[in-house]
């Protein structure tokens, strides 16, 4: 148990220092080091200044004492927004902040009910994100596992050549189909939505309006599945093939065990964690969502947000997206050595003999 627990904390202390540098550099870059401060002291400078010039309260008083107003109103707000700290103080701030997921205001944007608070924007796109993703992910996932499962079964059968045929249209990413589907069956044929997330006006009842979300999700879940089905597909196969072809499963065969009991003992047990850690690492992406993917269907979730604070250069909304995701991937790297302990009894957590 010493053992062990030395090893979680080493674990832990060393996962929290990676989650440290990633979010350091994410708010480095996102303030393009300090030039985005000076883009928005340069605007404030500037809305404060119309703003006294044109008061028409203060039409009779003098140009100098307006712009001694002027200096004193900007020197007042660069010290409100900490703006009058060098870049590299502020910096370790906005660390800390992100670090205790004190996320703060948004500069620009502002969530639906018309709340400032990054958790507030970031929790009303989420919904949207795990609705598209989390549907077009398990879909995928388990649909890409069985008939990967299957093709094994029939290797070199037809419909395992046109599957292996097949595996480039892989290299396309989602997006890319989702511009064709979209020219296709809502500019053309004009059956299915162009994009969002539900009709304007939304449908008057609950089912109504539960039906209209489908409809919506059909040209998204439709480019997500031509995006990744055919490799995903290849990719499990040939790994099934790979233990299918190990000695000890040639033995269990030789003594004649069914073919069900031989997939589930020897085959899918030993991948168990291979299996784990793609599902794990891959339901963590769910939460962010696709920003290219999003925005080309007008997907109201995380993805689109992400692009449109990239857009306003709105800092607290791109570290905030940022540090939840790092604290999601940390927590998930650090169970998945848990997990493996259990699935597979080689592995000894902590290090010692295999």
């Amino acid at each position: 148990m010493s053992r062990f627990a030395r090893y979680l904390a080493v674990k832990v202390v060393l996962l929290f220092i990676t989650t440290v540098i990633g979010v350091y550099i994410t708010i480095l870059v996102a303030n393009m080091g300090g030039y985005v401060d000076k883009l928005r002291m340069a605007q404030l400078r500037e809305e404060i200044g119309m703003k006294i010039m044109r008061d028409p309260s203060l039409r009779d008083v003098p140009i100098e004492q307006k712009k001694e107003m002027i200096e004193t109103k900007i020197r007042l707000e660069e010290e409100r927004l900490g703006l009058d700290k060098p870049f590299f103080i502020r910096s370790l701030y906005f660390l800390k902040d992100a670090m205790t997921l004190n996320l703060g205001r948004a500069q620009y944007m502002v969530s639906d009910s018309g709340s400032r608070q990054v958790k507030a924007i970031i929790l009303e796109r989420l919904p949207a994100t795990l609705l598209l993703m989390g549907t077009s992910f398990f879909i995928i996932f388990f649909l890409n596992l069985f008939v990967g499962l299957a093709l094994s079964r029939r290797y070199g059968s037809f419909i395992d050549k046109l599957y292996v045929a097949s595996a480039p249209l892989s290299a396309a990413p989602a997006w890319f189909y989702g511009i064709f589907l979209i020219l296709i069956f809502a500019a053309w044929l004009g059956v299915l939505p162009f994009g969002g997330m539900v009709d304007a006006p939304k449908p008057p009842t609950a089912w109504l309006y539960a039906l209209n979300v489908a409809k919506h999700m059909v040209l998204p879940l439709a480019a997500m599945l031509l995006s990744s089905h055919f490799i995903g597909v290849y990719g499990n196969r040939t790994f099934f093939l790979i233990y299918s072809s190990e000695d000890y499963v040639d033995l269990a065969r030789a003594k004649g065990l069914p073919d069900r009991m031989l997939e589930r003992r020897y085959i899918l047990r030993p991948t168990l964690p291979t299996i784990v850690t793609n599902f794990l690492l891959s339901v963590i992406t769910l939460w962010m969502g696709a920003i290219i993917f999003e925005t080309v269907f007008n997907w109201p979730g995380n993805g689109r947000l992400y692009y449109q604070a990239i857009g306003l250069k709105d800092v607290p909304v791109i570290v905030g997206n940022t540090i939840i995701y790092a604290y999601l991937l940390a927590i998930s790297v650090f169970s998945l050595d848990i997990i493996y302990a259990f699935l597979d009894p080689r592995v000894r957590v902590g290090g010692g003999q295999h």
